[in-house]
């Protein structure tokens, strides 16, 4: 399995049955793939959907049903669509259990930067700001390193989306839970010692006691 299914498959076992989920733009997406058994989540997309699926087949694909990154989706029994007022208020009201973003940096306190992307011209934040700010849960999944640099840094170089700490952070090395006291290391993936993760983070690390193995979806 490559990086991104590692990661997507990790994020959906924080998935809670029968709750409202967003799934943020690119890597996010593919966590709709790996829904555990006996698990149902309600998707939703801040472009107007709740009640999507994993993409479907090629040559299946629906111009009308997509993400809010314009990847195709598929629309489960009971799913609705809605105007972008009605998406916002859901976010904004407190009304998701979790969303799934994408990163570029996360620092040592918690915050995320991902929405201005260094040398490419950008339309905004879109619902970012939104999303940490008003879902339950937030979890970041993402590389763990960019090019060889650590994207999980002691400060931010980027715009921050928040203020508000994320609550976890899932990469194609670890889970980390970022916490009062700082970043614990909670798991490593498949083949990872914890000092191949504590060499690919600028951060400080607070390894855990009890750092397992990660489990997958």
């Amino acid at each position: 399995m490559d990086s991104k299914e590692l990661i997507a498959r990790r994020v959906a076992m924080e998935l809670v049955d029968n709750t409202l989920v967003n799934l943020g733009i690119g890597l996010p997406t593919l966590v709709a793939n790996y829904v555990p058994k006996g698990v149902h989540v309600f998707f939703q997309s801040e472009n107007g959907i709740i009640g999507f699926g994993a993409p479907p087949p090629e040559g299946m694909e629906d111009e009308h049903l997509t993400d809010a990154g314009g990847g195709f989706v598929s629309a489960l029994p009971g799913a609705v669509a809605f105007d972008s007022a009605v998406s916002f208020a859901l976010i904004r009201g407190g009304h998701l259990a979790m969303t799934v973003l994408g990163g570029l940096q996360v620092d040592r306190h918690g915050r995320l930067a991902n929405w201005m992307v260094p040398g490419k011209l950008v339309p905004g934040m879109g619902g970012a700001m939104d999303l940490v700010s008003g879902a339950r849960r937030v979890v970041v999944a993402m590389a763990h390193t960019q090019k060889g640099v650590a994207k999980i840094v002691a400060d931010l170089s980027l715009p921050p989306t928040s203020a508000r700490r994320v609550s976890l952070i899932v990469t194609d090395l670890a889970v980390i839970e970022p916490t009062d006291g700082g970043l614990v290391l909670r798991e490593t993936a498949p083949g990872v010692s914890v000092a191949d993760v504590v060499r690919a983070t600028e951060a400080p690390l607070i390894v855990a006691e009890d750092v397992r193995d990660m489990v997958l979806a």
